[in-house]
């Protein structure tokens, strides 16, 4: 595929959650987009309303409820479901799909595989063979080779604002990327490349993990030397934990990791931060899934990443308190404490 012969065509999107409606927008600025929502009164409201979750719709989107429509009009595609219906959705869209599709995800979640009977609770341990990024859901469950990886700070909010940002997006396939490039940048939002897409992609994922613990943290009132502490040791732990999985140390100190990292560990946007920050007023778990109206990924990564740190070792103290307070009753004072008493003598040892 030329970048010449996809201009006529329009790029899907899959999912009108904020990010997918907000991606939708963007690339509506180059391109025609075909943007799918699950419920086809969603579907019907954008079209008549040119509105959906408080954004407006650039002129250029046009929503549908039929994934087949979407795939037959459509040779780019980026899907934005959040991973815990991900491979459901690609074993819908798969029959539609042919080797000539490029796909481009922007999902930061883990999926997981079980023996029968066995559940996320149940099982003691996981390794890297039961826990798959995205891009390995999309090639096990559809014809695609080309696939691709959206991560980076992409706070929703900001990028509808047109405020600067930037993303990277992530292939092995050179083409890939640079077709992504073209039809994402613009003047306020940069583009950036990088080879190692299961790097990326684990980066995006772990870092919800530590802005879970940032929420925590400002959620008790500490302050700037708190989160840089917890920023910093949840680098070195994302970095323990990515390569045990296949990352390579480079996708953790650019955009996608560190960049990632950062932004979402300051951000009330953020949906992992607000989890935290609703932990540590007292909130229980329950009661702050229930009025989100969103998934916050981070919270079943905690679940899986505890579980493959105790697989390969790792010492992963942030995601083993982290755990402890979500699902075990501790408290998320006692879970600082416990992190500020562990004896830790050297700042970095994996370079």
């Amino acid at each position: 595929m030329t970048l010449s012969s996809m201009s006529e065509k329009p790029v899907g999107v899959i999912g009108a959650g904020n990010f997918g409606t907000v991606i939708a927008n963007i690339l509506a600025l180059n391109r025609k987009v075909l943007l799918y929502a699950r419920d086809p009164l969603v579907a019907d409201h954008i079209n008549h309303k040119r509105e959906n979750r408080g954004y407006i719709i650039h002129e250029h989107v046009e929503a549908t409820n039929d994934l087949a429509k979407l795939a037959t009009a459509c040779d780019v595609i980026f899907p934005m479901v959040p991973s815990p219906h991900f491979r459901t959705m690609m074993k819908q869209l798969s029959p539609n799909l042919h080797p000539y599709h490029i796909l481009i995800h922007g999902t930061k979640g883990f999926d997981i595989s079980l023996p029968p009977g066995e559940t996320i609770e149940s099982i003691p341990k996981l390794t890297r063979q039961q826990v798959k990024t995205m891009s390995e859901v999309i090639q096990e469950e559809s014809v695609v080779v080309r696939v691709g990886c959206l991560a980076g700070p992409n706070l929703a909010k900001e990028l509808a604002q047109r405020q600067p940002g930037a993303t990277v997006v992530a292939s092995h396939f050179n083409e890939v990327i640079q077709i992504g490039k073209r039809l994402l940048r613009n003047d306020r939002f940069q583009v950036y490349e990088n080879n190692d897409i299961v790097g990326v992609e684990i980066a995006g994922v772990l870092k919800n993990i530590i802005a879970i613990a940032s929420g925590a943290l400002s959620g008790l009132g500490y302050g700037e030397n708190a989160k840089g502490l917890l920023i910093s040791r949840g680098a070195v732990e994302m970095v323990y934990l990515g390569r045990a999985l296949g990352g390579d140390l480079k996708a953790f100190l650019g955009v996608a990791g560190i960049g990632d990292l950062v932004t979402t560990c300051n951000s009330p946007m953020s949906r992992n931060f607000t989890v935290g920050y609703r932990l540590a007023k007292g909130e229980k778990l329950d009661t702050i899934l229930a009025d989100m109206a969103e998934v916050a990924e981070g919270i079943n990564t905690v679940r899986i990443a505890k579980k493959c740190a105790d697989h390969y070792k790792i010492r992963a103290l942030i995601t083993d308190r982290l755990y402890r307070v979500l699902f075990e009753g501790m408290t998320v004072e006692e879970a600082l404490e416990f992190l500020m008493r562990y004896p830790l003598n050297v700042d970095i040892d994996f370079i």
